[in-house]
């Protein structure tokens, strides 16, 4: 009964609803018939009248038994196209699901539907003061309201059923099919026929069916445009979403597509045909996007290694300078140090060999002074003679010359003594003249202003 309840969900999204779609957006598309399951799934749970029916109300009997409960079934659904009797069966009953037949044994069906926990008992476990023991036997809803109403283990097992289904309903399913290669269940086996039979009885071959023969991918315009717009932007931006949705398809060159009221339908392939597109473009993009970048890195780095390079050289051009300059510093102090050696060398050959003259011209003027005294000695009266003579000589010249400047001393100074005379003269004329002029103007001031401008001067 599980697997049919998800299988009608399976069919409901897959195929029921995939082509309502269609219909509401009122697009060019003919109906594709599938199996539906709805028949099976009333045969079971159908209330009156389904096997669980059947089964609560054979076990209200007492006298019931599994060979009463499988007649009873033989007798209600012998006209039934999903329900089946085995040959020779007495218990035993077939229900053609959507997987296949599978054959059921009715036998302990009553035992295992009553194995129920009593209510009293129910009620006991729940007042207990440990949370795991009152949470082992939740109460159903509608048990808490009539505890005397019977509750059998498949209408529990139906209405947990039930509220799972409620509960997909409002999920958005992704379905994922599980099969199994071989019936050995061992590795490394692959069994063609059985893997073919379970995704027929799955569904799947139906599904891909109405995939191929419709359209898998849909989107609305605002998403359609939000993703493939970057294909045709210039089209984006002068018409409406619907227009544009379709000249991008037509500009793409798509085929076979079709627009709704409100969504894009595509066929199988073309999705993933744009996406290649956009792909293209947005890798175009983000190669332009990265050259640009990788150009300012570069950039970035060029500039960063020209400024290490330039203080690099900086710094080395300052040790290379400061380098040479040691080794100029260092040679100009070899130069001077050499300067110093030599001029001391030579200084040191300058004084030997200066003393070496010296010595030499001691001795020789020394021999000529030996010489000459010798000479003088021999000559000396001649030469007493020739000195006096010079001496009276120079003392004749000496009082001559003195009386001369004496006299020209003389009459020098009296020239200068008669030219300042004259000065003072004129001098003493200037001030008896103004001493005049003075006289003269007090005169005049007094007989014309009186003895007060006199004092005042």
């Amino acid at each position: 009964m599980t697997n049919e309840k998800l299988q009608q969900h399976f069919n409901q999204h897959v195929f029921k609803m995939e082509q309502e779609e269609y219909t509401r957006d009122e697009i060019d598309w003919s109906y594709v018939e599938f199996v539906d399951n709805q028949d099976v799934l009333d045969l079971i749970e159908k209330k009156p009248g389904g096997i669980i029916a059947l089964l609560d109300e054979a076990c209200m009997f007492p006298k019931s038994t599994h060979e009463t409960f499988a007649q009873k079934m033989y007798q209600t659904y012998k006209s039934h196209k999903r329900f089946s009797k085995p040959k020779l069966a007495r218990t035993a009953f077939t229900i053609n699901h959507y997987a296949g037949d599978v054959t059921y044994q009715a036998d302990y069906f009553l035992d295992k539907n009553k194995d129920y926990v009593v209510a009293e008992h129910q009620a006991l476990l729940n007042s207990s003061r440990c949370s795991f023991v009152a949470n082992l036997f939740p109460p159903l809803p509608e048990e808490s309201s009539k505890q005397s109403k019977f509750s059998s283990i498949g209408t529990r097992f139906k209405q947990q059923l039930q509220a799972l289904m409620e509960t997909l309903s409002t999920t958005e399913p992704h379905y994922i099919r599980c099969v199994k290669p071989n019936t050995v269940l061992k590795p490394g086996i692959f069994e063609n026929d059985n893997v073919l039979n379970q995704l027929r009885c799955g569904g799947v071959l139906e599904a891909i069916r109405i995939s191929c023969a419709g359209y898998p991918t849909k989107r609305t315009f605002d998403e359609f445009i939000d993703r493939f717009g970057v294909l045709a932007p210039e089209l984006v931006d002068s018409s409406d979403e619907k227009t544009a949705c379709a000249a991008i398809c037509d500009k793409m060159g798509l085929k076979g597509y079709q627009i709704g009221k409100t969504k894009v339908f595509l066929r199988a392939g073309q999705m993933a045909e744009l996406d290649a597109r956009r792909a293209e473009v947005l890798a175009n993009a983000v190669r332009l996007i990265q050259r640009r970048i990788r150009t300012h890195l570069m950039r970035k780095e060029f500039v960063s290694l020209k400024k290490a390079s330039i203080q690099t050289q900086k710094f080395w051009r300052a040790r290379l300078a400061r380098k040479l300059f040691e080794h100029m510093r260092r040679v100009a102090a070899a130069i001077t140090i050499q300067k110093h050696t030599r001029t001391h060398s030579a200084w040191k050959a300058y004084l030997q060999i200066y003393r070496s003259s010296i010595t030499i011209q001691t001795g020789l003027r020394a021999m000529a002074a030996r010489k000459e005294h010798r000479f003088r000695r021999e000559t000396k009266a001649t030469i007493i003679i020739q000195t006096r003579w010079r001496q009276h000589k120079a003392y004749v010249a000496y009082k001559l010359q003195k009386r001369a400047s004496l006299i020209l001393q003389c009459s020098w100074r009296g020239r200068v003594a008669r030219k300042e005379l004259r000065k003072l003269k004129m001098k003493q004329e200037i001030m008896v003249h103004l001493k005049k002029q003075k006289t003269s103007w007090k005169r005049e001031l007094r007989n014309s202003h009186g003895d007060w401008m006199l004092r005042s001067i």
